[in-house]
């Protein structure tokens, strides 16, 4: 019989209170960061692949997500940095590798220029290099964020489902989707907090100034694809994997090939 990873559960402290993590495996650390509007449930799926291939994974949910406790003002992406050291002290490890997908990946790039004596790798899945009008574009369009109104008749969740759902309609995996709505809804009225930071940070100017090993993990199937070729044909000292398909759901999609990316470049 196979014998089944465990996941344990803890808590660091924070700027903001208790943050909260979930981590499987053993061997080398890798901190992993989520999207947003969602949480650490992401990795759910890769936590057991990660931890066969000697990392030990230790999933995050940056603050207001999850379990962790958020902040009572919009912060910025050098305030959810702050996650990194205040983790790493908690599980006792001087060092670790970090891991961000879409937001995860604006934080972890900025955790990494902040304490570069605490990161060995980085990995960012959708690097979000972008010019301002872009930014700005998006920013307006994830505006809407901040505007849900709580209806009795429960319709508030219907249209915020239908806006989740056309920002990637080409999800494939209803009960991942699900997973994902069910705890971005848990982040409630500040879920807009990490995309508006997202929005107001500059990830291509941090990108230029990232001194540490640095894996560029892209999918074909993200709708963001075309800023990881961006990112790709920009920085060609960087290290780059894609794979083939996949949508904004990839590490769900495709947990074994995602594993096998992330563990050839963060084991040695």
């Amino acid at each position: 019989m196979t014998r089944q990873m465990i996941l344990r559960k803890g808590y660091a402290d924070g700027r903001w209170g208790q943050i909260h993590y979930t981590e499987c495996g053993s061997g080398v650390p890798l901190l992993l960061f989520h999207q947003s509007p969602t949480d650490s449930v992401q990795f759910a799926r890769v936590m057991a692949p990660l931890a066969r291939r000697g990392i030990r994974a230790i999933a995050v949910d940056l603050p207001g997500f999850g379990g962790s406790t958020g902040p009572d003002a919009p912060p910025a992406i050098t305030d959810y940095a702050h996650v990194v050291p205040a983790v790493l002290d908690a599980l006792g490890l001087a060092r670790a590798s970090l891991l961000g997908h879409h937001t995860g990946a604006v934080v972890v790039t900025e955790a990494a220029l902040r304490h570069p004596d605490r990161v060995d790798r980085v990995v960012l899945h959708g690097p979000l290099p972008m010019s301002d009008e872009e930014r700005a574009q998006w920013r307006a369009l994830l505006a809407r964020e901040k505007e849900w109104n709580l209806a009795w008749d429960g319709s508030h969740l219907k249209e915020l489902w239908d806006f989740r759902f056309q920002a990637q309609p080409a999800w494939t995996d209803l009960e991942a989707f699900h997973a994902n709505f069910i705890h971005g809804l848990l982040a409630g009225r500040t879920v807009w907090y990490a995309h508006d930071a997202v929005m107001t940070y500059r990830h291509e100017e941090a990108i230029e100034r990232l001194t540490c090993p640095c894996l560029l993990l892209a999918n074909t199937g993200d709708a963001i694809y075309y800023l990881s070729q961006r990112a790709r044909e920009r920085w060609p000292r960087l290290a780059y994997t894609e794979l083939a398909g996949g949508t904004i759901d990839c590490i769900d999609e495709l947990p074994e090939p995602w594993s096998e990316a992330v563990a050839r470049f963060i084991v040695p």
